[in-house]
């Protein structure tokens, strides 16, 4: 008996150190990476718009007090939330939880992008957020939104996982930072309470009949929470949750169903669900295959990324408007929702800490500074809750499409959308703070390695001696780094910095070499030291999945322009509004092959075939980021 024991312990023990380097990198803990530059006065400017006063822009749904005086009870109705409810999946159930989305996910933005800012003066305030909402923790560890008649009592929609997780991540994000062991605690026990109440492996959290569910399919990012209490004790059982939450979820009528293992391994499935839902689900499908040494998971993990792939856009935009529907990407006919964005940018980070692999670094920066940017409004603090990558009107619905018996206002800017749902702008405000958490990552005690490139600045300590490395750039605009080092003594260790799959040349003084497309730089540094690099490109004409061409230049797609007029629309406050855009004169252009194409002052100058005249005529194109009506591919 004592024998099979340890044989037992020693099995589990060696499962868990395989499991441990299976994983290429290490993150850092949260505030631990800041961003500078232009990316710092981007974020400034969202935390002095619509990110940054949310709260006053919706109060009423930022102040309901769900997890609080407002517990959700038996008898609860659902709430006025301002939206106009077409387009949005049938029934009432959704509604009563929607709050918590909106006020957590927002929360947990505005937390992190006070602590990347270092603002000094509102970290009074998320501080004395987190010591409300710790105050609202029962005494057995509950911490959400329903009160005790109905808690984990469930046969129907509901949002307990999804309320608790939106919520735990942002809590052990200022956890992180802090080091307030309070709050951890916290958070733990909150932990506790849910695995106390569904038991592992003989209960099921995501039964709940066969009507629609997605709050009860959302709550499969309760991983995430899962996921990061490992990350943070290396405590088994947070994985080993996590690995049967995933199955239960799998083994349970969902509405929200393109991440059952079931529907993976099928081969005739096709991607069908809310993107959002398709995109998040990707990291509970990434947890359960590191939590595992399934081959099943392995196999389902390689086939749901590749049907993934085929419902990304260009700019990295997988399709979100709302559900996939069966299709492949499209730079017209499928948009993709600033959630989606978030989403998928946050799963593709922690497959790339788990992998190392570089072209996930390629796909992360795709998102963001294609398809993120370019959902953002250049001249005022809003963003699309919608848009497309040829956005030829943007007046509410997909490029003049009319849809039967529903009336769509998603394609506007807005710094609310409450019209629809405040939910996109919420995950705007974290877009930025999980895009810079990931830029850096720890791969031994003696290698550090830029894994996104932007301007930052990591603070760390390798073997016991602290270091600063600042990356001073322009990128993507430019792609010139300047890794600037401080440490306390003069030290030996290794850089490794991702190679962009656009590189053609490096330019630089260090000797280096080339890993797994990783630049490779070993060497004693002193303790006021620098590398500097650069990379050279060029233009490139690239074809999409639709046969049409499109233009890149290092990291960034280009558009061309299309002039529009501005329309306001509501005001909320201090001038953040509304806006529609018609174009002025509606015309598309063609490719032609052979024309002289050059790159200057940031801009790509062409000539394409205007479609109205048949003539060709010089065009200038912008990085997506800079437009709101454009064309970007071209047939």
């Amino acid at each position: 008996m004592r024998t099979a024991i340890l044989s037992f312990l020693l099995l589990s023990f060696m499962q868990l150190i395989a499991q441990q380097t299976a994983e290429k990198f290490n993150s850092f803990p949260f505030g631990s990476i800041k961003p500078g530059g232009w990316l710092k006065a981007q974020m400034q400017e969202d935390m002095n718009g619509f990110v940054g006063n949310l709260d006053r822009i919706v109060p009423e749904l930022i102040n309901d007090p769900i997890y609080a005086s407002g517990r959700l009870g038996k008898n609860s109705k659902a709430k006025d939330l301002g939206n106009l409810k077409e387009g949005d999946a049938a029934g009432d159930e959704q509604y009563k939880w929607w709050n918590s989305e909106t006020q957590s996910n927002w929360r947990d933005g505005y937390l992190r992008n006070i602590i990347l800012l270092n603002d000094e003066v509102d970290i009074d305030k998320v501080k004395n957020y987190v010591e409300r909402i710790l105050a609202t923790q029962d005494e057995d560890g509950y911490l959400g939104i329903y009160d005790k008649e109905i808690r984990y009592k469930f046969n129907s929609e509901n949002g307990e996982l999804w309320s608790k997780a939106t919520l735990y991540r942002g809590l052990l994000a200022y956890y992180e930072y802090t080091k307030d062991e309070q709050v951890f605690m916290a958070v733990e026990r909150a932990v506790a309470n849910v695995m106390e109440n569904y038991p592992i492996n003989v209960s099921s959290p995501f039964s709940s009949g066969t009507s629609f569910n997605g709050g009860v399919s959302h709550g499969l990012t309760f991983t995430d929470v899962l996921e990061r209490m490992y990350y943070l004790t290396q405590n088994k059982k947070y994985r080993d949750y996590a690995l049967f939450l995933y199955h239960d979820f799998s083994n349970t009528y969902q509405s929200e169903a393109d991440a059952q293992l079931k529907n993976i391994l099928n081969p005739d499935y096709k991607l069908k669900s809310h993107g959002v839902h398709t995109f998040e689900h990707l990291r509970a499908l990434i947890i359960a295959k590191y939590a595992s040494n399934d081959k099943q998971l392995d196999d389902a993990l390689k086939i749901y990324l590749e049907r993934i792939k085929n419902a990304t856009t260009i700019s990295g935009g997988a399709i979100g408007d709302e559900w996939i529907s069966e299709r492949n990407a499209d730079e017209t006919n499928t948009g993709y929702e600033y959630c989606s964005l978030q989403e998928l940018l946050d799963s593709y980070c922690l497959l790339f800490q788990k992998s190392g692999k570089a072209e996930i670094g390629d796909a992360i920066e795709n998102i963001f500074y294609n398809a993120a940017q370019g959902a953002r409004n250049p001249y005022h603090s809003c963003i699309a809750y919608l848009k497309t990558d040829n956005s030829y009107e943007m007046l509410g619905t997909k490029n003049g499409e009319i849809e039967p018996g529903r009336k769509q206002t998603r394609y506007k800017y807005s710094p609310a959308h409450q019209d629809v749902a405040v939910c996109c702008n919420p995950n705007a405000g974290r877009i930025s703070p999980y895009f810079v958490q990931n830029s850096w990552m720890k791969e031994n005690e003696k290698t550090l390695v830029a894994t996104l490139l932007m301007p930052n600045i990591l603070e760390t300590t390798l073997n016991g001696n602290k270091i600063e490395i600042e990356n001073i750039t322009q990128y993507p605009h430019e792609n010139d780094f300047r890794f600037k080092i401080i440490q306390a003594n003069r030290s030996k260790f290794t850089l490794k910095i991702r190679k962009p799959v656009w590189v053609k040349k490096i330019k630089t003084n260090e000797k280096y070499t080339i890993e797994n497309d990783y630049i490779v730089i070993e060497r004693d540094f002193s303790q006021n030291d620098y590398v500097d690099i650069s990379f050279e490109t060029d233009i490139q004409i690239k074809t999409a999945n639709t046969g049409f061409h499109y233009f890149t230049y290092g990291a960034l797609l280009y558009s061309l322009p299309i002039e529009a007029k501005e329309i306001d629309g509501k005001n909320y406050i201090d001038n953040l509004a509304d806006f529609t855009y018609e174009p002025v004169e509606p015309v598309k252009y063609l490719f032609k092959e052979g024309v002289k194409i050059n790159y200057k002052n940031g801009k790509i100058q062409t000539k394409l075939i205007n479609q109205n005249t048949g003539k060709l005529e010089k065009a200038e194109l912008l990085p997506i980021g800079k437009t709101i009506l454009r064309q970007t591919s071209f047939m």
